[in-house]
């Protein structure tokens, strides 16, 4: 099965999402609703190798524009429209498609407008956190952790170890106030876009290769989610 385009209404505008099924499956499958960063789009380089990862492992994803960077836009959308426009998202995944689990999440921004959703007690599985913002770059004074308390979900996320808007201290944290069944998985050496130097001795590949990995994992096991935990990763090369 090939990739589908969708339109879907956002109030009274409409954005554009692709779904692509995971490989080797059929409709009943895992599906990640996964939402871009501020600076990125649906088909960002850094997207489409989160998508071709997860779908290698037979993990259905939909990935989608935001409206301000489908109208061309550089300057985000205010949260609740990033929210709306998420759950729009999800509403037409659901009715399209049948998916034993579905998540959702995202890069950066975008999976911090999916944790306010499950912050609201949105109807997902679970939250998928790649890179969650914590604090601007520099300001690690402007924590983006009030919500967090709120979540219920099963929550995977991942953070280098490098990331400027994740500070690991402070992320440890914020996660104390947690009762959600939170993982926390570090990966080391890695920046907020998951880029590893050379002298790390592993790739970007194989940076998105575990994420992607670990994540199926995890898809499989919700339902059955220990307690949250926190693990420092280090790629092998």
């Amino acid at each position: 099965m090939s990739a589908i385009e969708w339109k879907v209404a956002v109030g009274d505008t409409v954005t554009t999402a692709l779904y692509e099924p995971g490989v080797g499956t059929g409709t009943e499958l895992p599906l990640f609703v996964c939402a871009h960063g501020a600076g990125g789009s649906m088909i960002d380089r850094g997207m489409v190798a989160t998508a071709n990862a997860f779908r290698d492992r037979g993990i259905g994803v939909v990935r989608f524009n935001f409206l301000y960077k489908e109208k061309g836009s550089g300057r985000p959308d205010p949260m609740p429209l990033l929210m709306q426009t998420t759950a729009a998202v999800v509403a037409r995944a659901r009715d399209e498609l049948s998916a034993e689990r579905r998540v959702i999440g995202g890069r950066s921004m975008g999976g911090r407008a999916a944790s306010m959703l499950a912050a609201d007690g949105f109807d997902a599985d679970g939250l998928l956190l790649l890179a969650y913002p914590l604090h601007p770059a520099g300001q690690p004074e402007k924590l983006r952790d009030a919500h967090l308390p709120k979540i219920r979900m099963p929550v995977l996320a991942f953070s280098g170890t490098r990331d400027a808007l994740c500070t690991r201290v402070l992320m440890e944290q914020a996660l104390q106030t947690v009762t959600a069944p939170w993982d926390m998985r570090w990966i080391e050496g890695a920046d907020h876009s998951f880029h590893v130097l050379k002298s790390s001795g592993t790739t970007d590949a194989a940076v998105m290769d575990h994420i992607a990995t670990t994540s199926a994992s995890w898809l499989a096991q919700i339902g059955r989610i220990q307690p949250p935990s926190a693990h420092s990763l280090r790629i092998p090369e």
